[in-house]
């Protein structure tokens, strides 16, 4: 199918346009990505990029690719344009909400980050072969302190993360997690070169991946029905089940795949893996 009705683009970032494989689409995307997201975003289509990533480690990247309009990090915490140097909106979480949940979960040993718009911090008795995963996929070194939750109170925080080993893991911390759920919104994520980790994002309440693609759409000037959402994971069908282009990556969960086909599809397709950088032929099918 081709068609000329794709006026806006937004893209999740890990699993879409960065893979695991180290110097080929990691920690940066393949250079024909690049090309070919600079070669839409020429033709006056903007590209925003959706991601539970801090706006630190994909800012660098959106100058390079020339990608001059809104984005979203933190899983909608914070709306950014890099290339303006502008922070558009901070959703900050409760800070003694933050500290009280984030007590709870250190003694769960549950491995736990939280962050601001600059940086991000972790327990020193927690570093461990998570930190070691996490650590190049956010292209930043955490910041260290003897006690997380003491930190809190003196911070403004944007997200916390919850590391879960597997998928057994998740679901203990989803369960852990019930006490809180009215408090704060929560979206699980994933990187290629980290599993079986998946990260669970907390964020203020209202705060999503949808509400910040409903700010992005305004902020374009394009409707949903001309917009197309691309993601790999489950979450991600938050903001693509707006748009009316909808796109799965061939290394996306089924449940993902199975909800972009589940109807028109004629605007709807699956594209090979980020490792196949899939994204160009997405891109090609629709544009």
């Amino acid at each position: 199918m081709t068609t000329n009705s794709v006026k806006g683009i937004i893209l999740d970032v890990d699993g879409v346009i960065i893979g695991e494989k180290a110097g080929f689409n990691f920690p940066d995307p393949h250079p024909e990505v690049v090309a070919k997201l600079r070669q839409v975003r020429k033709r006056g289509i903007p590209i925003a990029l959706c991601t539970a990533k801090p706006q630190f480690s994909i800012s660098r990247l959106i100058k390079k690719i020339g990608l001059d309009n809104y984005h979203i990090a933190d899983g909608g915490g914070v709306i950014i344009n890099p290339v303006q140097n502008k922070i558009v909106k901070k959703n900050l979480i409760n800070s003694r909400l933050a500290k009280n949940i984030i007590q709870y979960f250190l003694d769960k040993n549950v491995y736990t980050e939280f962050y601001t718009v600059s940086d991000y911090v972790i327990q020193k008795n927690q570093i461990s072969q998570i930190t070691a995963k996490h650590t190049p996929i956010l292209l930043k070194k955490p910041r260290v302190v003897k006690s997380l939750a003491d930190e809190v109170l003196k911070s403004k925080i944007t997200k916390i993360i919850l590391v879960a080993k597997d998928e057994e893991d998740k679901k203990r911390i989803i369960k852990l997690l019930k006490p809180f759920a009215e408090k704060l919104n929560l979206y699980w994520g994933l990187h290629p070169s980290a599993l079986p980790l998946q990260f669970g994002v907390l964020t203020a309440p209202g705060v999503s991946k949808r509400n910040g693609a409903v700010e992005i759409a305004k902020n374009m000037k394009v409707s949903f029905k001309n917009m197309l959402g691309v993601g790999d994971a489950k979450g991600d069908w938050e903001f693509i089940r707006l748009c009316q282009y909808r796109a799965a990556m061939g290394n996306a969960k089924q449940d993902l795949k199975d909800l972009v086909l589940a109807k028109d599809r004629e605007f709807s397709f699956i594209g090979p893996s980020v490792n196949e950088n899939g994204i160009i032929k997405i891109l090609e099918h629709f544009i």
